[in-house]
């Protein structure tokens, strides 16, 4: 027997396989002996790595124990792994893995090829982990997660098979650095062996002046060797180590919100105007480490009244890795570094950032391929050459606009727009192709869609989209313009492609506008050969028309 920790005994049913910590004193007890060698392998490999390190790694990896443990509820056999994504300061260090509706457990069941239950039920892939109704699951089945929960619990604790238990994420935090450059830490040590908290009148405490960084010849920190702060008055001795640079990662961005006050830490009124934070972007090991502690401060603060936000950060974003060319994270080792310089000098810095931008999805990590840049500096250029000869005179133009390239256009604006607000940016930046590929094909150079292509490139390419703002005419800075607004009306294709379906099976499409009749639908379909055939002898007994999605022909 062993104890595990879930945050979800609801899901219960669904555990299919347990998993230890390397740490875990049962590793060694439990383990047969066929698997002993390859356990004492991953134990060794997993104590080389941080907590931080297993926490962030994207890839799992883990041993097969070769030993089961029965499922309390279900009485399934399972069986019990090892993996370090598993932390032995979490919980018990035990975990029982319900792959279909944890993201971690379900990359390890999908590598590991470990079977995975359903136990929420709805539509959605696997895994899910949203609210819906338990399935699968015994005497739980029908219910919703927070009643599964506690009818769980209570099944749990009247059969003594375990307890309840409140586990925070925030852990305990070496705060200290032996070192001159940090913040002094306000404790006294006094004499008789307490500690004295600075009273409120003798802070900030701040460092003094010293002409030595280094550390004593004892190993003492910087700060022993400056008896005038050291001592204390009453036999007292101040602490010569200094906080972390964790310390000011805590609380940075309130200092943001008033970067100049000398008299305080922050100005109420000011951290009242710019807090939260709107968006925070970071690697995801940023989750599991700084972030928690900021949180934490801020909570502090909140509580004691000098900030007006529970929360510091509205939204957190992770961003990919830019893997080598080989598909593995760059290393001098591997010999796959790209170095940015080398692509600055040969491409330039706007046609990196936008390549880099058009890679793939913001939060994926993706290969680097210097042949993929050359088609993003073509685009650049593209844009280039609408505006400019090859002397560099301005040749845009005020000229009629087709209705179709106005069309692209307003869809441009809308899908750029819509796509920087979620980071899509790969996306925002193929609409802008195709707008300048229609550009291209109308044989024109129209001055108002240039400028309005200047400032929706600008975000990517911001040096490259000023001269081409200043080229067709734009006042001030293009990052300082209004951004462009769309008709919505434009935005709308007044044809659409319709499916044409007969006794409910597809038979072909049609173009057709948004407002075209039942009728005309009717007659458009019938010059479809496979729908001519379909009803050739055939009465039409009923017709399901809706306007621009689907004619459905119901005949007999």
């Amino acid at each position: 027997k062993f104890d595990v920790f879930t945050t979800r005994p609801d899901t219960i049913f669904g555990a299919t396989f347990m998993v230890l910590a390397p740490e875990h004193p049962l590793v060694t007890k439990i383990t047969s002996a066929a698997q002993k060698q390859a356990v004492a392998d991953y134990v060794d490999q997993s104590s080389r790595r941080s907590d931080l390190d297993r926490k962030a790694a994207t890839e799992k990896t883990g041993v097969f124990t070769g030993a089961y443990a029965i499922n309390p509820l279900s009485k399934e056999k399972t069986p019990i792994w090892i993996a370090d994504y598993v932390l032995m300061d979490y919980g018990t260090g035990a975990i029982m893995a319900v792959p279909g509706h944890d993201e971690r457990d379900f990359e390890f069941a999908k590598k590991f090829e470990l079977p995975i239950v359903r136990v929420l039920e709805s539509d959605s892939d696997l895994p899910f982990t949203g609210e819906g109704k338990l399935i699968n699951s015994g005497f739980l089945n029908g219910l919703m997660k927070t009643e599964g929960i506690t009818k769980a619990v209570d099944h749990v604790v009247k059969e003594n098979l375990g307890s309840r238990k409140i586990q925070y994420k925030l852990r305990d935090w070496l705060f200290s650095r032996q070192r001159y450059w940090g913040e002094p830490i306000p404790i006294v040590h006094m004499p008789d062996g307490t500690l004295k908290v600075l009273p409120e009148d003798e802070l900030p405490l701040t460092l003094p002046e010293v002409a030595d960084y280094q550390p004593t010849e004892k190993g003492e920190p910087p700060l022993a060797r400056v008896p005038d702060f050291i001592n204390y008055s009453g036999g007292g001795r101040r602490d010569a180590d200094t906080m972390p640079g964790s310390a000011g990662s805590s609380w940075y961005f309130l200092r943001y919100t008033d970067p100049t006050n000398s008299k305080a830490p922050f100005d109420f009124e000011a951290q009242k105007y710019w807090m939260p934070v709107d968006l925070y972007v970071g690697g995801s090991e940023h989750t599991v480490g700084h972030l928690l502690y900021s949180r934490f401060w801020n909570k502090v603060l909140f509580d004691c009244g000098l900030v007006t936000h529970d929360e510091p950060f509205q939204k957190l974003a992770h961003q990919g890795v830019i893997m080598g060319t080989d598909g593995q994270r760059m290393s001098k080792s591997r010999g796959n570094v790209v170095n940015p310089d080398d692509v600055r000098a040969e491409y330039g810095a706007d046609a990196a950032r936008v390549y880099i931008s058009f890679l793939g999805p913001f939060d994926k990590d993706k290969p680097w391929d210097t042949k993929g840049i050359d088609g993003v500096r073509r685009f650049l250029e593209r844009i280039w050459r609408l505006t400019f000869n090859e002397n560099g005179a301005a040749i845009a133009e005020d000229c009629n606009i087709p209705e179709e390239l106005e069309r692209t256009l307003h869809k441009t604006i809308k899908k750029v727009s819509e796509d920087i607000e979620t980071m899509n940016f790969n996306t925002a930046i193929s609409a802008m192709m195709i707008l300048v590929n229609d550009i291209y094909k109308a044989n024109i150079r129209p001055r108002s869609i240039i400028k309005i292509l200047a400032q929706l490139v600008m975000p990517f390419a911001p040096h490259f989209a000023e001269e081409v703002w200043h080229g067709v005419g734009g006042e001030g800075y293009v990052s300082l313009a209004t951004w462009p607004t769309y008709s919505p009306e434009l935005t709308v294709d007044d044809k659409v492609e319709m499916g044409v379906q007969v006794n409910g099976k597809m038979r072909g499409s049609i173009q057709v506008a948004l407002d075209t009749s039942e009728a005309d639908a009717i007659t458009l379909a019938k010059e479809i050969n496979s729908v001519a055939n379909a009803l050739d002898s055939m009465a039409l007994a009923k017709v399901i028309y809706k306007p621009g999605k689907i004619l459905n022909l119901i005949v007999k």
